[in-house]
């Protein structure tokens, strides 16, 4: 049985999309359904499925960013995207090897791209150079997207006191349930917020996602170092411990 992986970060459209593939691509085995690009980057290394479905906008990884991480990484899995009506991205796609879906996601169409899918596995299985194209592509005309200034304070509490932490004095967030740890140099404090939601908030060229449960603030690393299998481990200025970076992660830090 072929497996798939979906990520996509608002829940009705993961349903729905979950439910047409069972219709459509019965013998399909869908092994994780993802609400964000860090969850969906560990659950393709982790089962390596033959086909992806990537929402292009999702909080932290975007759709673009894990399938460049899969290319970097050598996974080999069919990509298809899942964007909202983007000319940019339906230009390229439209003259790539890759397929792409329009929400709110159509049954005929997803049928149509089902087809093409079956027909490059049966093929040998995906064009990598070819989505490395594409991406590249991508990347050169993507509009830039309009954000809100990246957070500069947050509060938090420890025990009874609530602080105000300095976002530049916090070395890592660690997912806690529905809550988050901050974790700085003088010790833990507790965050009322999802870490999904921080990768919105949070300054991505300091800040990276190396775990789908934990963010690191790039101020805060002295070295990383990677093993034989390919995860690697983080080595902290102001901190005795070190971090795990999860294999598919380890493509964010290849210029550190």
């Amino acid at each position: 049985m072929l497996k798939c992986v979906i990520a996509e970060d608002e829940a009705l459209l993961r349903e729905a999309l979950v439910q047409l593939l069972g219709q459509v691509w019965p013998e399909l085995e869908i092994v994780a359904a993802c609400e964000d690009g860090g969850s969906a980057l560990e659950a393709i290394a982790a089962h390596r499925p033959e086909v992806v479905f990537l929402d292009i906008r999702m909080p932290g990884l975007s759709g673009l960013e894990v399938a460049s991480s899969l290319v970097e990484a050598g996974i080999r899995t069919e990509v298809v995207f899942v964007t909202a009506y983007d000319q940019y991205a339906i230009d390229a796609f439209e003259r790539g090897a890759v397929d792409y879906l329009l929400k709110p996601v159509a049954r005929e169409r997803l049928a149509g791209t089902v087809g093409r899918v079956r027909e490059r596995l049966a093929r040998g299985g995906p064009d990598l150079q070819g989505l490395q194209a594409l991406l590249q592509q991508l990347a050169a005309v993507a509009p830039p997207q309009p954000k809100a200034p990246p957070l500069v304070w947050l509060t938090a509490s420890r025990g009874q006191e609530t602080r105000l932490i300095l976002v530049d004095d916090v070395a890592y967030f660690q997912a806690d349930s529905k809550y988050t740890v901050v974790m700085t140099a003088d010790g833990e404090a507790l965050l009322r917020k999802p870490i999904r939601d921080l990768l919105e908030v949070l300054d991505p060229n300091m800040f990276k996602q190396v775990h789908r449960s934990t963010i690191v603030n790039l101020r805060a690393v002295a070295g990383v170092t990677r093993d034989e299998s390919g995860r690697g481990s983080l080595r902290l200025k102001n901190r005795p411990e070190t971090l795990s970076v999860s294999q598919p992660f380890m493509a964010l830090f290849r210029n550190m």
